[in-house]
C-alpha cells in the first residue's frame, strides 16, 4: 500500500516541471505566432528579430509582467536554453563543405579576419567600458559570428547569467535591424556592385534572417553571395564555442585547485556543438533531399524564434538603462568595426 501511495507522488514530482514549464512555452509559442504573422505582412522584418522584440514587450506589459517573471519564467528559460541548442544543431544543415569551397580561399581568409577583428576588438572595448558579467564576450560573439544564435551557444558554454545573454541579444538585434535599413542606402555611395554588396552584407550583418533581408534589396546574385559568406561565419561557431568552453574549464579547474572544491567539469565541446558539426557533415554528403532540408530550415527558424522570445523576455529595461550609455557605445563602435573591416575585405577580394 505504501508503494501504491508513493507512485502517484513520484509521478506528480516527475510531471511537476513539465506543468511548470507549460505556461512559459505556451506564451513563447504565441509570441512566435505573432512574429511569424508580422514577417508575413512585412517580409523585410525577419521573424527572429520580431520574436526578440515581442519577448521584450511581453516582459514589460503590465498585464503580462507578473506572469513572465513568475509562472511563465521556467518555461521561458527552458525555451531560451534547451530549444536554442536544438535550433543551433539544425542550423548546421544549412552549411555544406562545398559551399565553403565555392567561396574561394581569398573570401574565406577575409571572413576569418573580419570575425577575429570584430571578436577581439569588441570584447576588449566591452571590458574597458566596464560592462558587467559576460556581456563583453557575448556581445562580441553576437557581432562576430551569427547574432543571437551565437550568443545563446556561448552563454551555454560559459553558463552565463540569463540577463547578460538577454542584454547582448537585445543590443545585437537592434543593430542588426538598423543594418537592414542603412546598408542598402550605402551601396551606391560606396561603389559596390550587387555581388560585392552581398558579400559585404554577409560579412557584416549579424543574424542570418537580417542578412537575407538586407541583401535581397540588391537582387538574387547579392542574396546568394550574402548567404554563402554568412554561412562561413556560422561555421566558425563550433571552434569558437570549443575555445570558450576550454577556457571556462581551465578557469574552473584552477578555482577548484585553489579552494579545494569546484563545479562539475565543463565539456571541452558542448554536445549541441558536436550536433552542429554532425549536421554539417550530413549536409555535405548530399544525401538529404531538398524537401528534408526545407523542413529542417523551417523547424530551425521556429525553434530559434521560440528561444529568442524567451531570451527577450529576460530583458529588464530599467537595468539595461543603468548601463545603457556604455552598452550603446559598445554597440555603435562594434557595428562600425565589423562594417569597416568587412568593406575593406570585400574591396581587397573583389
Amino acid at each position: 500500500m505504501a508503494l501504491l501511495r508513493e507512485r502517484p507522488a513520484a509521478a506528480v514530482r516527475r510531471s511537476g516541471p513539465r506543468r511548470t514549464r507549460r505556461h512559459g512555452l505556451v506564451l513563447a509559442v504565441a509570441g512566435v505566432a505573432l512574429a511569424w504573422s508580422v514577417h508575413r505582412l512585412l517580409p523585410a522584418v525577419p521573424m527572429l528579430t520580431a520574436a526578440v522584440v515581442f519577448g521584450v514587450v511581453a516582459a514589460h506589459l503590465p498585464r503580462l509582467r507578473a506572469t513572465v517573471r513568475g509562472a511563465a519564467r521556467p518555461g521561458l528559460s527552458y525555451a531560451a536554453k534547451r530549444l536554442m541548442r536544438v535550433g543551433i544543431v539544425l542550423l548546421g544543415l544549412q552549411l555544406g563543405l562545398d559551399d565553403v569551397r565555392r567561396l574561394g580561399w581569398a573570401t574565406v581568409a577575409m571572413v576569418l579576419v573580419v570575425v577575429t577583428a570584430t571578436l577581439l576588438g569588441t570584447w576588449w572595448l566591452g571590458r574597458r567600458l566596464g560592462l558587467p558579467g559576460d556581456q563583453p564576450l557575448l556581445v562580441a560573439t553576437g557581432y562576430a559570428i551569427c547574432g543571437a544564435s551565437a550568443i545563446g551557444a556561448v552563454s551555454e558554454a560559459t553558463d552565463s547569467d540569463e540577463r547578460d545573454a538577454a542584454t547582448a541579444v537585445a543590443l545585437v538585434t537592434l543593430c542588426g535591424t538598423l543594418a537592414i535599413a542603412v546598408l542598402p542606402l550605402l551601396q551606391g555611395p560606396l561603389g559596390l556592385g550587387d555581388a560585392e554588396f552581398g558579400r559585404w552584407a554577409g560579412a557584416s550583418v549579424h543574424d542570418v534572417g537580417q542578412v537575407v533581408a538586407t541583401a535581397q534589396t540588391a537582387g538574387g546574385p547579392a542574396l546568394g553571395e550574402a548567404v554563402l559568406v554568412k554561412l562561413m561565419r556560422v561555421a566558425l561557431l563550433a571552434p569558437l564555442v570549443a575555445v570558450v568552453a576550454l577556457s571556462v574549464r581551465r578557469r574552473r579547474s584552477e578555482t577548484a585547485g585553489s579552494h579545494g572544491a569546484g563545479r562539475g567539469r565543463t565539456p571541452l565541446v558542448p554536445l549541441f556543438v558536436v550536433g552542429f558539426l554532425a549536421a554539417v557533415a550530413v549536409r555535405s554528403t548530399g544525401l538529404l533531399p531538398a524537401a528534408a532540408l526545407d523542413a529542417a530550415r523551417i523547424a530551425q527558424e521556429l525553434l530559434l524564434a521560440t528561444a529568442l522570445f524567451g531570451l527577450g523576455s529576460a530583458v529588464h529595461l530599467p537595468s539595461l538603462a543603468r548601463t545603457g550609455g556604455r552598452v550603446a557605445a559598445l554597440g555603435l563602435v562594434a557595428w562600425l568595426v565589423v562594417a569597416g573591416v568587412s568593406y575593406a575585405g570585400v574591396l581587397l577580394t573583389a
